[in-house]
């Protein structure tokens, strides 16, 4: 993927968005549904990526079942409440859209199963498997 690409220009405007919106810089927990989930710390929205990871699910099984173009937009959708819900938690860590689209361009290539691999003898590596 093009870092300059208009997908990842989107992607970084929204995350700007989002870090504007942190406590810290002046969000407003009261005004804002991004500021009131950052505020309120990890576990709301790390139980909002849950919950839309879930309806991901359905909605791709959904899509399977009716084949329409009502069920690709519904899956679309969830998705995008997904990656939203998911760059509030990047913005939390402090880190942004660009470093995900970086570890995909590094995976670039390479197989899956192989990427799979190599991830989990470095774990053992480390001592955490």
């Amino acid at each position: 993927m093009n870092p300059a690409s208009p997908s990842s220009d989107a992607l970084a405007r929204l995350a700007a968005i989002i870090e504007s919106r942190r406590p810290g810089q002046g969000g407003d927990p009261g005004t804002s549904y991004v500021a009131r989930l950052l505020h309120k710390g990890p576990d709301a929205f790390l139980k909002k990526i849950g919950e839309e990871a879930t309806e991901v699910v359905m909605a791709a099984k959904d899509a399977d079942r009716a084949a329409s173009p009502e069920a690709s937009r519904k899956l679309v959708g969830e998705v995008a409440d997904l990656w939203f819900h998911t760059m509030i938690a990047l913005a939390h860590y402090g880190l942004k859209p660009a470093d995900v689209i970086a570890e995909l361009e590094r995976r670039e290539g390479t197989s899956g199963i192989e990427e799979k691999a190599l991830r989990k003898a470095q774990g053992r590596e480390a001592g955490g498997y």
